[in-house]
């Protein structure tokens, strides 16, 4: 199900044995734009660090009561390796966070979850004799990445305003992107798919796609997520295949 990042913020965190916090923020790497750690929001428990959980260990999003699992205990994440409230996620962090919760690293593979187009929550089906080549991740906040500014291939249209996040797989599906500079109070979707590149020093992220084109997609209003009709017609509207698609053929390639 597709969720807005903005939207999950200040949901609560119910653990296995109660309540952890709130959802913060989100960190997402930069090559596969999939969340990697959803940063907690804990109150007066575990002040001074981050307490970051992976989405290996999150389980139902229910929005009508705007919480989420986690299957975790508290003496678990207070026993992860700590990470101070002001550090970047290095990878040395990362290394020893997996370590800790035995679980297959994302950045082992060429898919979004490493070997896997998927996360894979039975340890019974993982293959850890499965030696792609690793990569290197660089880790960017959800708070930190909205308002830089969408660059088309003929100038701005825009800032991102916000993320729209798959909660199954937690790829990020689209940056909703704000246009009011150019066309007043029209907002659209562009997936990361679409990305040429980004330039964080400059606070920019450019899409090989004109302005008009752009101009011409199907209007997002923020009234409720895109439904899977509404995304089949946008990927329509710029010829592209739906993730979906990939994603299948994906699954199909390793069974």
């Amino acid at each position: 199900m597709l969720s807005i990042a903005k939207t999950l913020k200040g949901y609560t965190l119910h653990g296995l044995d109660g309540e952890i916090g709130r959802v913060r923020e989100f960190y997402f790497d930069d090559r596969h734009w999939t969340v990697r750690y959803l940063v907690a929001e804990t109150g007066n428990w575990l002040t001074g660090r981050q307490v970051l959980i992976s989405p290996h260990a999150l389980g139902a999003v229910t929005k009508e009561e705007q919480h989420i699992a986690v299957e975790l205990t508290k003496k678990q994440i207070e026993d992860s390796p700590s990470l101070d409230s002001d550090k970047p996620v290095s990878r040395q962090f990362e290394d020893a966070y997996y370590r800790y919760y035995g679980w297959p690293t994302y950045w082992g593979g060429p898919y979004n979850w490493g070997a896997y187009p998927y996360i894979v929550r039975d340890r019974k089906n993982w293959n850890p004799t499965q030696n792609e080549k690793s990569w290197d991740p660089h880790l960017r906040s959800t708070r930190d990445v909205s308002g830089h500014h969408i660059q088309a291939v003929d100038g701005e249209i825009g800032h991102v305003e916000d993320f729209i996040i798959d909660d199954k797989t937690w790829a990020i599906r689209y940056l909703i992107v704000d246009t009011r500079n150019w066309w007043p109070g029209k907002k659209v979707l562009v997936s990361p798919q679409w990305i040429e590149r980004v330039s964080w020093s400059e606070s920019k992220v450019y899409v090989n796609l004109p302005r008009e084109i752009i101009t011409r997609s199907p209007e997002y209003t923020e009234d409720s997520t895109p439904t899977r009709d509404y995304e089949a017609g946008l990927h329509l509207h710029y010829n592209r295949l739906g993730y979906w698609i990939d994603e299948l053929a994906a699954k199909e390639h390793l069974h």
